[in-house]
């Protein structure tokens, strides 16, 4: 189960990673329903990036996919064209929100904002991999 603890732990390692790359960056946690486990904003991160990386987390969870996979599934003539306007404007279409699996289920999903897309996605993946599941 993806509780407190095991969030904090995986926004530290996120952190690690953005400090690294040289961008502050706003990291969140959320559960599998997308409900707010943690969050953490660093220093000097972007406002924007507090809503964003919310967001990012709560998309990968709710659709059980990485929100760079769902971007490309959600371009003009693709399956799920449209997606984003789903949801009151919560889907993001962009890098950064991975979900969080344990056992193959997803149990939650962990978002990151603040830097280029790719830096993003670094430290999400970074985040994941320091979740420890059961």
């Amino acid at each position: 189960m993806l509780n407190k603890d095991k969030a904090l732990t995986m926004i530290a390692a996120a952190e690690r990673k953005a400090e690294e790359v040289g961008v502050p960056m706003v990291i969140a946690v959320v559960d599998q329903g997308g409900n707010l486990i943690a969050q953490v904003r660093q220093d000097d991160a972007l406002l924007v990036s507090v809503n964003l990386s919310l967001n990012k987390a709560y998309t990968a969870a709710a659709v059980k996919l990485s929100t760079e996979t769902l971007g490309s599934v959600s371009q003009p003539g693709q399956p799920l064209y449209g997606i984003h306007a789903d949801e009151s404007g919560r889907i993001v279409i962009f890098g950064g929100g991975l979900p969080v699996k344990e056992n193959g289920k997803v149990v939650g999903g962990i978002g990151v904002s603040g830097g280029s897309v790719e830096q993003d996605i670094a430290c999400a993946e970074a985040g994941l991999a320091a979740f420890q599941p059961e």
